[in-house]
């Protein structure tokens, strides 16, 4: 569960809207699974290949969940 909560601090950290505030709340303790499944998939086709240290953490973070 490590790995994953350092993942998830990271995604907070970018400030990106869409996976953000939904992993703060996985953080929290609050998240619904299902939607933050859909938001990394999301973040994941948008900009799964930008080349930014955040591409390979999409995958990994679906992989942990």
């Amino acid at each position: 569960m490590g790995e994953l909560k350092i993942i998830m601090q990271k995604f907070v950290s970018s400030g990106w809207n869409l996976i953000a505030d939904l992993a703060q709340e996985w953080l929290d303790g609050k998240s619904n699974k299902d939607t933050l499944i859909s938001a990394i998939k999301q973040a994941d086709k948008e900009c799964g290949s930008c080349g930014c240290e955040l591409d390979p953490l999409y995958k990994r973070a679906l992989e942990l969940l």
